[in-house]
């Protein structure tokens, strides 16, 4: 691959991009919709799905709710999706091959995600992820969650890179928007929306099979 001067980062979403989860999530929140007598549909979950929960459970509500009551259904939410999920962790193919090519390469990895912290370990415990990662981003690190920048650029200053030089690969939309307003370079996958609702991205793949080190260094030529 061509060298350029100076380190480069890879900021990756979790969910739809690391691991494979959403119809977790989506039982999960099937399970609490009907737990707490709200309506749940697929469209809704498509169009929140990236989203913190402090964001949805409004939306979902269709009133305003007190912290207390979104904090103890974000608990049973998350811990619902861990039970469900915890058997069938694994990464979607092509996942190790990247990883192990950009670390090659001399990229800084990182994640920011939306999620909460537990189930952000949940996967690098399964998976044995740690040797990947220098820097981790969740909910709890960040006073606003995507489409607002604060989980991108809190990613990139744990690494120690300037926003430019730092690429996102996201699957969802508010992702996207996220990343895009950090000033990064966005990959998108289309694990969880058609290509027409990502368009914003630099580059569109199908999955991370389909990425190579060399594309991440494409996307920061000249930044």
């Amino acid at each position: 691959m061509t060298q350029m001067n100076g380190r480069m980062g890879v900021i990756f979403d979790l969910d739809g991009v690391l691991v494979d989860s959403g119809w977790a999530h989506r039982q999960a929140w099937c399970d609490l919709a009907e737990r707490e007598g709200f309506r749940m549909s697929d469209e809704f979950f498509t169009v929140t799905f990236g989203m913190q929960n402090y964001q949805i459970f409004p939306m979902l509500a269709g009133r305003d709710l007190s912290c207390g009551q979104m904090d103890r259904m974000a608990d049973w939410k998350e811990q619902r999706y861990r039970e469900i999920i915890a058997a069938k962790l694994a990464l979607p193919p092509g996942g190790a091959r990247l990883l192990d090519e950009l670390k090659d390469a001399g990229f800084l990895l990182a994640i920011g995600t939306s999620a909460p912290r537990a189930n952000l370990d949940l996967v690098l415990e399964r998976l044995a992820l740690h040797r990947y990662f220098a820097a981790c981003v969740t909910k709890e690190d960040v006073a606003n969650g995507k489409p607002a920048p604060d989980t991108f650029l809190a990613a990139a200053q744990k690494l120690s890179l300037p926003s430019r030089r730092c690429v996102v690969v996201e699957d969802a939309v508010q992702g996207v928007e996220a990343g895009k307003a950090a000033g990064m370079p966005v990959v998108a996958l289309t694990t969880t929306r058609d290509r027409a609702a990502l368009s914003r991205a630099d580059m569109i793949a199908g999955g991370l099979g389909e990425l190579k080190a060399d594309d991440f260094t494409r996307l920061l030529k000249g930044s």
